[in-house]
């Protein structure tokens, strides 16, 4: 994998991929908090496909939003399209894990006729809250926002600390923390900084509703792929308990592994994605 870098009307995307061009596109969404680099050892199993994997805004090497500005779901979605349409990217596969296993979520169903695959990985639509807590969303979002801004940004005291420490919140190998840290740290005046926004951490403004959720799922058009961790997050195999009947054209696996399986386990997540794509090959080209 080696970098690109996209530029966009007011930020810069950077991303990674394997340069297959004029093979069959998988555009790769990382979870929140992760980078490109999440997909470098599965994108090893995709031989016989072009992998760009993106740094969502505010992670990796991609621009950070202005400083009047926060980080809303929809505008994850907005840069993505923006990205596809100057690119001209048309007729892909997209692959999502987590966080853009959401913003997947809602842009295939937006823009249906862009993606003709879709694959998730640990994700199954947006996550919901009801209408009625509306106004504590809105509370507690712009409170941790002020509290964020008063509060002096930290930094990481040393390499290994931080790989020990991204391991456990994410409950994923060493092996495989380390190449989602490389790409989020560099070195100033002698000390470790993180690259992501710490504005990421803020609490969300909105989310959508379960009704809102279900419209957005219900509008996938495309053959579908969930794949689930036999140790991932118990929210999101219960989301697809709930949701199986929302997608039409669904193909669901679970597979060994915790939530970041794709790192700790590509060979068997490439396994699944291709058996999929070929079961479903009408518009793989």
């Amino acid at each position: 994998m080696h970098d690109v870098k996209f530029s966009l009307a007011n930020i810069q995307l950077s991303g990674l991929t394997n340069g297959n061009v004029g093979k069959p596109l998988i555009l790769a969404l990382h979870g929140w908090l992760d980078n490109a680099a999440s997909f470098s050892p599965l994108a090893k199993y995709l031989s016989d496909y072009q992998v760009i994997a993106i740094d969502f805004a505010g992670h990796g090497l991609s621009s950070h939003r202005s400083a009047d500005a926060h980080y809303h779901q929809i505008d994850f979605v907005h840069d993505l399209h923006e990205l596809v349409v100057t690119q001209g990217f048309k007729s892909f596969i997209l692959l999502g894990h987590s966080m853009g296993g959401i913003v997947g979520s809602m842009y295939t169903s937006s823009f249906p006729e862009y993606v003709s695959h879709y694959i998730t990985i640990e994700s199954f639509g947006p996550l919901t809250k009801t209408a009625q807590s509306s106004p504590e969303q809105m509370r507690e979002s712009i409170e941790s926002r002020l509290q964020l801004q008063a509060r002096e940004a930290k930094h990481p005291k040393s390499y290994d600390a931080v790989v020990k420490a991204r391991a456990k919140a994410g409950d994923l190998s060493c092996e495989a923390a380390e190449l989602l840290v490389n790409r989020n740290l560099y070195e100033q005046d002698g000390e470790l900084r993180f690259r992501t926004d710490r504005r990421l951490r803020t609490i969300s403004s909105l989310r959508v509703t379960d009704d809102q959720a279900q419209h957005f799922m219900q509008n996938i058009q495309c053959p579908t792929l969930a794949i689930m961790g036999t140790e991932g997050y118990e929210v999101m195999r219960e989301k697809v308990k709930e949701r199986l009947g929302w997608v039409q054209h669904l193909t669901h696996v679970t597979s060994p592994g915790g939530h970041h399986l794709h790192m700790d386990h590509p060979k068997q997540i490439a396994q699944h994605i291709e058996s999929f794509l070929q079961n479903n090959s009408n518009g793989v080209e």
